[in-house]
């Protein structure tokens, strides 16, 4: 049995999975926390994932769906699957902070957003050893699903291109590392998840918004802000993550299931996400907000004041496993 609830509707929709000999009970339920709200494509992928979970194990497995924070805030998931609270949640990799810094290593401005290395990046060395890394910290990785590598500096009034254009800005920030990037183009990043971007536009607490392009669209930005600016500023992936303990409780059979389903989604997500952000900018324009795309001056520029502020702090927080992350993305 299958069961999505979104904040907007905590209606129970079930599914009953057919087995050889007939309706099978469900031998683990796996409750997966989200923050995405309906709409976002990636929100969609993972309801997919979620199903064929359900298909590859023969309905042995319940995988039930809270999207857009009906069952904990984006910064309680970690915490609560591997306390065991929940068996499964969705984060952001920046999310991690510096519990793990190496999690940002995608974040580096202007650097990891190479279609060819990302689509090979779901068993990966690079994957595996940042596995390793969360695996240490309390919880399983099963999945990765990439979601985007164009970002989308949204204000209001005028927009940011340029270095200068950001000096003085309230922008939604992600987390210290990633913001080193904006406070050194002179901006005044303010970490929040994007479930708040939109209330705090709307409200005044911050100027500008940061996310990704599609997100720009999904999330609305374009009631509140008039001006979009599209760059390749970073990668970012949600990755699924489960509760060891729980883990290691299944069955063989269930395990492979969860490793099948891992696997296609990583390519349904791939699909998906170049899809929407390649429809994103059309779409924002037609909701009225004046559309610039960063040429390759204009990105070398930002670049060029981003990188080294980003370098600093990455260094400083990720020491030598930060460096031998980067020549394992490097060498693929």
């Amino acid at each position: 049995m299958r069961t999505f609830v979104t904040a907007l509707s905590l209606a129970v929709l079930s599914s009953a999975v057919l087995a050889a000999g007939g309706a099978q009970a469900a031998d683990a339920t796996m409750r997966c926390s989200h923050q995405l709200p309906p709409k976002h494509h990636i929100a969609q992928i993972i309801d997919k994932w979620a199903a064929e979970v359900e298909q590859q194990s023969g309905g042995s497995i319940d995988v039930q769906v809270f999207g857009a924070n009906s069952l904990r805030d984006p910064k309680q998931n970690i915490s609560a699957v591997a306390k065991g609270h929940i068996e499964c949640a969705f984060s952001v990799n920046f999310q991690w902070g510096k519990t793990v810094p190496e999690m940002n290593v995608t974040l580096k401005p202007y650097s990891v957003t190479d279609y060819a290395v990302l689509s090979k990046w779901p068993g990966s060395d690079a994957a595996k050893f940042l596995e390793d890394k969360i695996l240490a910290k309390g919880v399983r990785n099963v999945v990765w699903l990439f979601t985007t590598r164009m970002s989308a500096y949204t204000s209001k009034g005028h927009p940011l291109i340029k270095p200068d254009d950001f000096k003085g800005v309230k922008i939604r920030g992600l987390n210290k590392l990633v913001d080193s990037g904006l406070v050194a183009l002179g901006a005044a990043p303010s970490a929040m998840s994007g479930s708040k971007v939109y209330q705090a536009l709307s409200t005044g607490v911050i100027d500008a918004g940061l996310t990704d392009i599609s997100a720009a669209y999904s999330r609305k930005y374009y009631e509140v802000q008039d001006h979009v600016t599209v760059s390749p500023l970073f990668s970012v992936f949600f990755h699924g993550y489960v509760n060891p303990a729980w883990y290691d409780g299944l069955s063989d059979g269930n395990k492979k299931a969860i490793a099948a389903a891992g696997a296609k989604a990583a390519q349904w997500a791939l699909e998906a996400s170049e899809e929407s952000a390649a429809k994103a900018p059309d779409q924002l324009a037609e909701k009225g907000m004046k559309v610039h795309i960063h040429t390759a001056e204009e990105i070398a520029t930002m670049k060029s004041i981003m990188g080294p502020a980003f370098d600093k702090e990455f260094e400083a927080a990720a020491g030598a496993d930060g460096r031998k992350l980067l020549n394992m993305i490097n060498s693929m």
